[in-house]
Formats: structure tokens, C-alpha cells, sequence
């Protein structure tokens, strides 16, 4: 049986259903495969895929996010690649689509991560199970306390410091969390600049979130941007917990409230 789907950036992909041969280059989306049941089926992924453990340890490893090794890809022959069109290089992604279902994701929020998870489980023949996980995620969110925090600035990178944009899916979180991004709402700002003097001076956050990845920002580190923003609180957090989209993101909401909580 032929399926026929259009991706997230648009492109149509037909594929043999179910696939029976998956590579996935994007961590969350490897995570989103292992939750469906898709074991056996899964048989590449990058070297940032670390959930599972098991998976890690055990699956072909087939280069990292921006680093794909398309020939071990190729010598695979997958009926099916999950992508992103963030987190992979476009000339690798465009090249793969030449010679492989490739279904690319684009996530900036939640109702794009939740029409990712019902895709991806629709392609797979996991219908069922990812019906129950849109509707446990949306359920999770829906207890969010969403009265407002604070300004916070998100970081993501030291030396050179960088922070994300409005334009972000970790932005999204941010907002969810009650928070609202101290950033300019700006053009140039709306990804992931660097902290420059002269936007560090700008702004004035009540909070300063440092995440674990892809930098990860430790206990040293925070004296640092305590002597940057006298003001505010500086905390360490869980940055799968802000920008991981499929099965982690039903996780979040938990964390969230235990952070907010503690903080």
C-alpha cells in the first residue's frame, strides 16, 4: 500500500505504509519513534539521539544533526526519514528527498508539534497511540498556570553568549510557562542572537534561564550572569524540557510547574 502525505514545509512524499525500514535525524523525533513502538523498525539514527539509552547504545549511527553521513544512509535504504527543517542542513535534507520519503518538520508551537505527532504516528501506522498522546500533551498543558512570571531571557550558548528569539518553539514554552521574552521584538532578534554589549545593556530580565544544551551551562556559571543582570534570578534548567517536541513534551508541563514552583 502507497501513502501520501504533505510535510510541514509542504512537500509531498509517498511512501511504502508502513514503512519498515525508518531513519530518523532528529533527536526528539527518534524519542517520538521509540514511544510508539517502533523498535524493529527503527533502524538509523544521529549521534545526539540519546533517548533512549537503549537505542543509543545500540542503533547504526548515521552522523550527527548537520553532519549526515549520506552514504551510510544510502547503504540503509529507509522507506521512510523523519527531518527538521531547523535542526538538519537544507542541502542534505533536499538531497535525501531526491532518493527517500523524507518528511521534514517545522515547529514553532504547540499546535505544530501535536500535527507533527499525529503525521509521523499516522505514517507509522500508529494511529491509536498517537491520538492518546496528543490528547495526554494537550490535557498536560491545559494545567499550566499561565499568570504572568516575569521578563526572562532564555540562553542557549556561552562563549558567545546567545539567547533565543520570539521565533522560537523554546519561545513558545517560554510563554506557556508565563514568562514573556525580554528581547526586543525585532527582526534581528528573533532567532537566536548573540548578547552583545550593547543588548545586554538594553534589557533587564527578572529572570535568566541557563539551558543544559545545546551548551551546558553548570553552577559556574551562573555567578557569571548574576554579575550581567544584577537583578535578576538565575536559574540552571532542563533544556530538553523547553525545546524537545513529540513524546518529550508531555513531560513538560510537570517540570514546568516544579520549576516555577521551586523558583
Amino acid at each position: 500500500m502507497v501513502k501520501t502525505i504533505t510535510d510541514q514545509i509542504g512537500c509531498e512524499l509517498q511512501l511504502s505504509y508502513p514503512p519498515k525500514k525508518i531513519v530518523s535525524v532528529v533527536p526528539s523525533q527518534t524519542e517520538l519513534l521509540w514511544y510508539l513502538g517502533l523498535d524493529q523498525e527503527t533502524i538509523g539514527i544521529t549521534k545526539f539521539c540519546i533517548h533512549p539509552d537503549k537505542w543509543f547504545r545500540n542503533k547504526t549511527r548515521i552522523g550527527g544533526t548537520k553532519t549526515l553521513d549520506i552514504d551510510k544512509i544510502k547503504s540503509l535504504q529507509p522507506d521512510l526519514i523523519l527531518a527538521n527543517k531547523e535542526e538538519n542542513q537544507e542541502d542534505q535534507i533536499r538531497l535525501l528527498q531526491t532518493l527517500f520519503p523524507t518528511y521534514v518538520s517545522d515547529i514553532y508551537n504547540l499546535e505544530d508539534n501535536l500535527e507533527m505527532i499525529r503525521d509521523v504516528s499516522e505514517l507509522c501506522g500508529k494511529s491509536e497511540l498517537g491520538h492518546e498522546l496528543i490528547e495526554t500533551t494537550t490535557q498536560q498543558f491545559s494545567t499550566l498556570d499561565n499568570c504572568y512570571k516575569g521578563k526572562a531571557l532564555y540562553l542557549i550558548w556561552h562563549g558567545p553568549s546567545m539567547a533565543i528569539g520570539r521565533h522560537t518553539y523554546i519561545n513558545h514554552m517560554l510563554h506557556h510557562c508565563g514568562f514573556e521574552n525580554v528581547l526586543p521584538n525585532q527582526k534581528e532578534f528573533e532567532r537566536y542572537p548573540e548578547m552583545t554589549p550593547e543588548l545586554i545593556s538594553q534589557i533587564n530580565p527578572d529572570y535568566v534561564l541557563l539551558s543544559s544544551e545545546p551548551f551546558p551551562f553548570k553552577d559556574k556559571h551562573i555567578a557569571h550572569y548574576q554579575g550581567l543582570f544584577p537583578h535578576a534570578k538565575v536559574i540552571l534548567v532542563d533544556g530538553e524540557m523547553f525545546s524537545w517536541y513529540g513524546y518529550r513534551s508531555a513531560l513538560a508541563p510537570k517540570y514546568f510547574t516544579e520549576l516555577l514552583g521551586q523558583n
